[in-house]
């Protein structure tokens, strides 16, 4: 086993703790939330919990899928995520209205995560059915880092793996600059803006459910080139907000908003899907654990960098609090941006990762054949019919 339950059992409690410590000082520490230092410490450790826990969650269900045999497990916990993130923005939303004050919800989002620190605490490992390993050792990390490494180059993964780090990493994600803007700029109220991250929510688990239905068959290059384009194009919703076309077609900014703010982000995070699905299914044995936290790690490094090139690429053009008037032309570049990956989406297998898998299995069996005939004698033309007769009949 890639990941031993023990290990990602710890890994789940250090993050929840990390989350717990970071949104209950921002609620009970008064200076904690008016100290910008402070503030950015603690957001900061609030998303290192997070990114923990998104490693040890893909590990788990995919050591989990592998030993029960259940194919495209990564669907069901993205379906899961999105019915999560439904109530959580739902239940924040409800805090900002009732009580117009942050630290409320700050104080019962540290509550519900105490809660669940609390059952991660008491629950019996053994209950999720998967093999534990007591004597993990250098030795053992070695040879599964080793394996790993062996994994990551086969072209199958190291190709597809290449391509959604570098689609994520080109994008310069504005994000905070539209959110300042349509705060200070059209003053819409924090609970819609709360409300379109429900409306995205909403649409991820009605994709996911077409997807685990319908689109699942369809060959991975097509389905990401058409994801793709659908996300740069909701990229430009964000432009005809902030040019006010909506208003020009009788459309209301917080309607507007509502349906369409959460629109790109929710296609960023099902472009995701796919992927894994993907890796999952090319996992070699002993490595799935580890191979799929190796893709969460590198899928979270490259929307930190993702991010860190949103806020350099807006301080170059100028977009600041008090001015906004390039920000049209960041979209549009931020639109080419996302264009750009389709330029070598011909590293993306165009088979299904089960055939891909098959094909895999198959060249491993004709080379381990042919590695028993090379040690056949030169005379022994019996032996080698009989090593290759199978070849002939597959």
């Amino acid at each position: 086993m890639a990941l031993t339950l023990s290990i990602t059992r710890k890994l789940c409690l250090l993050s929840v703790f990390l989350q717990v410590l970071s949104w209950g000082s921002l609620a009970l520490i008064p200076v904690a939330s008016e100290a910008l230092p402070m503030l950015l410490a603690f957001v900061l450790l609030s998303n290192l919990g997070a990114s923990i826990a998104e490693v040890a969650k893909d590990a788990l269900v995919a050591e989990y899928g592998q030993k029960n045999k259940m194919r495209g497990l990564q669907s069901y916990a993205f379906m899961a995520s999105a019915a999560g993130g439904i109530l959580g923005n739902l239940l924040g939303g409800f805090f900002l209205l009732r009580t117009q004050q942050p630290k409320s919800m700050f104080l019962s989002f540290a509550a519900l995560l105490t809660l669940q620190l609390g059952i991660t605490f008491v629950i019996r490992e053994e209950c999720l059915g998967l093999p534990q390993t007591s004597n993990y050792s250098f030795a053992s990390f070695r040879k599964q880092y080793s394996d790993l490494l062996v994994a990551a180059r086969e072209q199958s993964i190291c190709r597809p793996l290449l391509w959604v780090v570098a689609s994520i990493m080109t994008v310069p994600i504005l994000s905070g600059s539209i959110f300042c803007y349509q705060m200070q700029c059209l003053n819409l109220d924090p609970s819609v803006i709360g409300m379109s991250k429900v409306t995205g929510q909403l649409m991820l688990l009605a994709m996911t459910l077409m997807y685990n239905r319908i689109w699942r068959n369809v060959p991975m290059r097509k389905f990401i080139g058409i994801l793709q384009i659908l996300y740069a194009s909701s990229l430009l919703l964000d432009l005809i907000l902030v040019k006010q076309v909506n208003i020009m077609l009788g459309i209301p900014n917080e309607a507007f908003a509502l349906c369409c703010s959460g629109v790109a982000e929710t296609l960023a995070q099902f472009k995701l899907l796919p992927f894994h699905v993907h890796f999952a299914s090319l996992a070699p044995a002993g490595c799935e654990g580890s191979l799929m936290s190796f893709l969460a790690s590198a899928l979270c490094l490259s929307s930190i960098a993702s991010g860190f090139l949103g806020v350099g690429f807006a301080s170059v053009i100028g977009i600041t609090s008090g001015d906004y008037s390039f920000l049209p032309a960041g979209i549009i570049i931020q639109f080419l941006a996302a264009l750009l990956p389709l330029l070598w989406i011909n590293q993306l297998p165009t088979t299904h990762p089960s055939a891909e898998k098959e094909r895999l299995k198959g060249t491993s069996r004709r080379t381990r054949r042919y590695r028993r005939v090379g040690r056949v004698g030169i005379g022994s033309i019996y032996s080698y019919r009989r090593e290759r007769e199978p070849d002939f009949m597959t």
